[in-house]
């Protein structure tokens, strides 16, 4: 079984076996990682197992090229190469090829992707725009978690275990076959956390809980030809902190997807999902002098989406991969009293296609170009094209350098939001407005990176990047009215800028049962305010990131059934906004550790310690008694497959 090898045989792996690693969120083909023209972290099953995460963000915590915050109990503010606020928009999220990413903000509802990690075969996490293969919204970078086959999951595996925040979580899987050809898998999993601290040290009434089950179906239907087909559902319920109103959510997808070898070096695939998803979230009343009640703001999506691509080699030198892509959604929202969209109602349309070119200029120089072209329903024709240089200077030691243009499409909250005040006329109608002429965000990346195996002990990944951004997103002021209030405050285009940086990871084998992995980016961000222009939040409120941070990893087997690991972490302090006055979270300094011990082939018994070296920290948030700050926690676990 696949499980058991990853338990037995991983911490023996060599460097150059790992180098080896296929990834496809580079090119849309398989291609070693060593070999990826990109910044691309890849986080194995077996690195989620051996770090004690017990949710997707906890695990995206060993990308050394993501910044990672937790907000409270149930919220996660994910990013890469900055932009990291309340509402981060700028990193494209998919599961197996399904994106979960909500066009009502642009952004990753965290609560609400979760999986059984076992079964959770690699994430690719790529720094920097990917635009051109995945469309908008890969403006920073894109994550794409990609689960085992059903093939790969055979017999049963239960897990259970309990802790001080993580109160209880129990999972179960089975894995069994239809046919000879037709493999299948069924899950089903529910935790129940614990509520955080808020700064005073009492109890940030955060608790939530989520259950969540699915199936996947794998056939080999010819010799050359594959079908999947899986899908999902699950339902979730948070208390609050700032309301203390319990907020829930829930929803379902089911997908396909049909893979077609035409020869040795052409393939085709044709993916189709479904996805709905409804939540209700509580929102606090309003601020006096205005006398709004709270309520709930109600959201019912729809997405259908349809994805080809043909990837074939045109002749010795060109590597070609085209496809075509065509998504519908059906939007419904309940507007609550502080918070409205108009139209509630909304159903868009976007049409895709991408073509990429890999050339082989020279046995060890290749050249990528390539473009998407997508029609959205906001902005009209969208173009994202990209050129990459890969040199292989010499046996695994690469050199890589990319220009690439993204966009980030306005969402719902940009457009059509309005702040009600339940004024009569001539006072103000709202406070704060979606604006129609709100244009889509815009990047021009410049990158450059090398990445090699310097010899069979030590492999390091380089990468340096400069963003120019313009058209993103700021809060101005409308004419005086007849009062001289400059209401409704309007969502614009008004601010620009530049990020720059670098993004360091390097793996040294110290022994044949001991690896370390040393992680460290620097981020440097000068967003302003467009000329002749105004922004109430003086160019604060799209960036929420410390300017270092620093991660050491150790993975012991300390004998053959009994593993130790320790994930160390620095982060430096966290610049953000309280309106248009700088706010801080102090740099903090964490540790979680991680015994395990397998008594025999199909058990295994863990004890994790998670931010181990203070009672409490903030990740987010501003420096006031209602910020939520992170527990020490202790959870054990048991693993069993048979």
């Amino acid at each position: 079984m696949a499980d058991e090898y990853s338990l037995k045989e991983f911490a023996e792996m060599s460097l150059e076996d790992l180098s080896n690693i296929e990834v496809t969120s580079v090119s849309r083909a398989p291609e070693r990682l060593l070999d990826a023209p990109a910044a691309i972290t890849v986080i194995t099953n077996e690195e989620i197992r051996r770090s004690g995460a017990t949710s997707i963000p906890e695990a995206l915590r060993l990308a050394d090229n993501l910044q990672v915050a937790q907000k409270n109990s149930h919220d996660w503010g994910i990013s890469a190469r900055g932009f990291n606020t309340e509402l981060a928009n700028k990193m494209l999220v998919m599961i197996d090829g399904r994106t979960v990413y909500s066009p009502l903000f642009s952004g990753v509802f965290w609560d609400r992707q979760d999986y059984l990690l076992e079964d959770i075969e690699r994430i690719e996490v790529v720094s920097g725009p990917g635009g051109t293969l995945w469309g908008v919204n890969a403006v920073n970078g894109v994550i794409n978690i990609i689960t085992k086959s059903s093939k790969e999951t055979q017999g049963t595996y239960i897990e259970t275990g309990l802790g001080n925040k993580l109160k209880n979580s129990t999972s179960m899987r089975y894995g069994g076959m239809l046919a000879p050809n037709v493999s299948y898998r069924i899950y089903g999993k529910y935790f129940d956390r614990a509520s955080q601290a808020l700064s005073n040290g009492k109890n940030a009434s955060d608790a939530w809980n989520m259950g969540q089950g699915g199936f996947r179906i794998d056939a080999d239907v010819s010799h050359n030809d594959k079908v999947t087909l899986q899908g999902d559902f699950y339902n979730t319920n948070q208390d609050d902190p700032i309301t203390t109103n319990q907020g829930e959510a829930d929803g379902m997808n089911i997908l396909g997807r049909w893979a077609h070898t035409i020869s040795n070096t052409s393939n085709m695939q044709l993916q189709m999902y479904y996805d709905k998803t409804n939540f209700s979230l509580p929102r606090a009343a309003a601020a006096p002098p205005l006398v709004i009640p709270s309520g709930f703001l109600k959201n019912a999506l729809e997405t259908y989406d349809i994805d080809f691509q043909h990837r074939f080699l045109l002749n010795d030198r060109n590597k070609i991969v085209w496809g075509l892509g065509y998504r519908y959604t059906h939007n419904k929202v309940d507007s609550a009293p502080t918070v409205a969209l108009d139209p509630e109602h909304l159903d868009q349309q976007r049409y895709s296609a991408f073509v990429q070119d890999e050339i082989k200029l020279h046995p060890k120089l290749s050249f990528t170009v390539g473009t998407k072209v997508e029609h959205t329903g906001y902005t009209g024709w969208e173009v994202e094209p990209s050129a990459r240089i890969l040199w292989k200077v010499a046996p695994d030691h690469n050199l890589w350098a990319a220009i690439s243009r993204a966009v980030r499409i306005p969402s719902r909250l940009d457009r059509d939001l309005v702040t009600p005040t339940n004024l009569p006329a001539p006072f103000p109608q709202s406070i704060l407005s979606g604006s129609d002429n709100f244009n889509s965000e815009k990047v021009v990346a410049y990158e450059l990176g090398y990445r090699a195996r310097l010899n069979p002990k030590l492999s390091t990944s380089i990468s340096l990047f400069y963003n120019e951004y313009t058209d993103i997103r700021s809060v101005s002021p409308s004419p005086p009215d007849i009062f001289g209030l400059p209401f409704p405050f309007m969502i614009r285009n008004n601010l620009e800028g530049e990020t720059h940086g670098i993004e360091i990871s390097t793996s040294y084998q110290a022994l044949n049962w001991w690896r370390l992995q040393l992680g460290y980016n620097l981020l440097e961000e000068h967003l302003r305010v467009r000329s002749g222009e105004v922004d109430v939040n003086n160019a604060l409120n799209e960036t929420a990131d410390p300017r270092h941070q620093v991660s050491i990893r150790s993975s012991m087997n300390l004998s053959s059934n009994v593993d130790f690991d320790a994930y160390f972490r620095w982060v430096d302090a966290l610049h953000n906004n309280n309106g248009a006055i700088a706010g801080r979270v102090p740099s903090y300094s964490e540790l979680n550790l991680r015994l395990g011990w397998r008594p025999m082939k199909q058990l295994e018994l863990s004890l994790t310690g998670q931010n181990l070296l203070h009672n409490r920290h903030p990740e987010y948030g501003f420096p006031d008694p209602s910020r939520v700050e992170i527990e020490r926690s202790l959870y054990g676990k048991v693993q069993w497959h048979f």
